[in-house]
């Protein structure tokens, strides 16, 4: 069933996808889909492709009209106003992580190999802060190598969007091509969105199968790996605090937003999955 507040869902998605550092799998979660995200991606190549197909749909219109609508917003509130932005998605991403440790029942799960794990993945992605952002250009008089590597970089970028706590954004960034792609959403410039866009597909179809399989086989440990790289991703986005005592309450009111954003959307994903149970 094509479930329109899914759209919804998808546009915080992408919203989150156009910021560096802010990774859409931590959204998907945030929200409690993840799962279904993952399974969703798998079952496209299975005979219940249509039901999965209409779980997707509507994700996909909200991802593609945040990317659309909201690129040049986000843009502006990451010049004007910085510090706050990125306050409001660490509150929401702090604030998803008691819920995870709930859902997997970690005090009962854990011992010392997850927590091991959990501190792998958490240095990972926090690692990625001393990689230098060096400034390039958009890249002009596209060339087959060119469409090759961006095709790559699709591919390479969508395989983190999909992994909680690494940004996809990030990794257009660190291969040098985050201003093409930002340029050619701006400009609609069609061989480059469609170069770009079939290496993601390619990435999300055998990333999902390769999460699916770790969530079956090892859940507890791919749990705590993901739990790691969100920890991960706080130290990676933390902006710091500077400025004067307004914009500092501004941040500090945006980080708690954040954090209340987290804790209500996953309280409606359990009061609805409790509601589900008892329909059954």
């Amino acid at each position: 069933m094509f479930q329109w507040r899914n759209i919804i869902k998808g546009f915080m998605m992408g919203i989150s996808d156009l910021i560096p550092g802010v990774s859409g799998g931590t959204i998907a979660l945030v929200l409690g889909i993840y799962q279904d995200l993952i399974g969703a991606i798998n079952g496209l190549f299975t005979k219940d492709w249509k039901r999965h197909l209409l779980f997707l749909l509507p994700l996909g219109l909200g991802i593609g009209l945040a990317l659309l609508s909201v690129s040049r917003l986000i843009e502006w509130l990451l010049a004007e106003f910085p510090q706050p932005t990125f306050f409001f998605f660490l509150g929401l991403i702090i604030g998803i992580i008691p819920a995870l440790l709930k859902e997997i029942d970690f005090k009962r799960t854990f011992v010392l190999r997850h927590y091991i794990l959990l501190g792998i993945g958490a240095m990972i992605v926090a690692s990625t802060l001393f990689i230098k952002d060096n400034e390039v250009a958009v890249i002009g008089g596209l060339s087959l190598v060119d469409y090759l590597f961006l095709f790559m970089a699709g591919w390479l970028a969508s395989s983190a969007m999909i992994l909680p706590g690494i940004s996809g954004s990030f990794i257009f960034l660190l291969l040098g091509v985050y201003p093409t792609v930002i340029n050619a959403l701006s400009t609609l410039y069609l061989p480059v969105l469609i170069t770009v866009g079939i290496g993601v597909a390619f990435g999300l179809v055998l990333t999902s199968k390769l999460i699916s399989y770790l969530l079956v086989q090892f859940k507890t440990g791919t749990y705590a790996v993901m739990i790691g790289f969100i920890i991960g991703s706080i130290v990676v986005i933390f902006p710091g605090i500077t400025g004067n005592n307004l914009l500092i309450l501004i941040s500090a009111f945006a980080f708690v937003a954040g954090g209340l954003s987290a804790y209500v959307l996953s309280y409606l994903e359990v009061k609805k999955t409790v509601a589900k149970l008892n329909v059954q």
